[in-house]
């Protein structure tokens, strides 16, 4: 079904897989999504910061982007991924997410700093079809 999907569903399926493993650490109040620290004995020798950008507006790539920024050149992380679904599966949720194109483009052409970071575009497919889409996410109920 095209654009049945709720994208902030899909978003909580892919932090519970981060959260299953115990070396992924996530961040919840405005920085990196998730941080892993790769270890050679006891010593830290890169740290990753992953952003998942599969729900809300296309515009919060660029806010990831800065985050990834900010979290560079703090020393935090030493490399960033921008997890986005693909262009297909973008058509096929129900919010106005980046889709890998929009990504790539928005590097490349609009915010071009970012091309001298370590950041990979990370696109992600669904993982198959379903006669029942997955339910959007109740949000701004408003006052009873």
């Amino acid at each position: 079904m095209k654009q049945a999907n709720g994208a902030g569903r899909v978003r909580e399926a892919i932090d519970q897989r981060f959260g299953e493993y115990s070396d992924w650490i996530q961040c919840k109040s405005g920085g990196i999504d998730w941080v892993k620290r790769l270890r050679y004995n006891e010593t830290i020798v890169s740290r990753i910061g992953v952003e998942i950008q599969v729900s809300g507006r296309s515009d919060l790539l660029a806010r990831d982007i800065v985050h990834i920024r900010n979290s560079l050149q703090d020393s935090h992380i030493d490399v960033g991924v921008i997890v986005i679904p693909s262009d297909d599966f973008e058509n096929l949720l129900t919010d106005r997410v980046a889709n890998y194109t929009y990504a790539v483009r928005y590097v490349e052409q609009e915010l071009r700093e970012a091309q001298s970071y370590p950041i990979v575009l990370l696109a992600v497919e669904h993982d198959g079809f379903s006669d029942e889409p997955i339910p959007k996410k109740k949000t701004n109920r408003g006052k009873s």
